[in-house]
């Protein structure tokens, strides 16, 4: 095989608040859960929903508007990549992993109407990669009545 490719693209509500943290080098990471709803209709025609809950994490500038503006609930859509994390259990020793997204950009997908508008996101790569500003660009919307002519 040539090459790898780890990409993943979601789009879910916050399961929890993103609970943010700085380590000791001073860069923040940030933790947070996301449920993503699949509907589907059955051979006999029943309608159903499935939810997938993910585990995510974002370091950085990412991580720290993350947690400045995301809450329980809202709506988001992520870019990132699966990373598998894995360690011994301290109480039975045995092997425990978990599968997460690590995050690399997001977007807002609505806007609760205090200042951060709907469609502004953040990147860690690229902080000015994409459409749109990132969201710790100092970037506000502009209001028709502001406009002089």
């Amino acid at each position: 095989m040539a090459g790898s490719y780890n990409k993943v693209l979601l789009m879910g509500n916050l399961t929890r608040d993103v609970e943010v943290r700085n380590l000791q080098n001073d860069m923040a990471v940030a933790n947070f859960g996301l449920a993503v709803n699949r509907k589907f209709r059955t051979r006999d025609g029943e309608n159903r929903e499935e939810v997938t809950f993910v585990d995510c994490e974002a370091w950085g500038r990412t991580a720290e508007t993350m947690g400045r503006y995301l809450s329980k609930g809202r709506p988001v859509f992520v870019e990132g990549r699966l990373k598998l994390d894995t360690w011994q259990d301290k109480d039975s020793g045995a092997n425990r992993s978990k599968l997460k997204v690590v995050i690399d950009n997001f977007q807002f997908i609505d806007s609760r109407g205090d200042g951060v508008p709907s469609g502004v996101g953040a990147s860690s790569s690229n902080a000015g990669g994409g459409s749109a500003p990132p969201a710790d660009a100092g970037y506000v919307p502009i209001d028709e009545d502001d406009i002089p002519f």
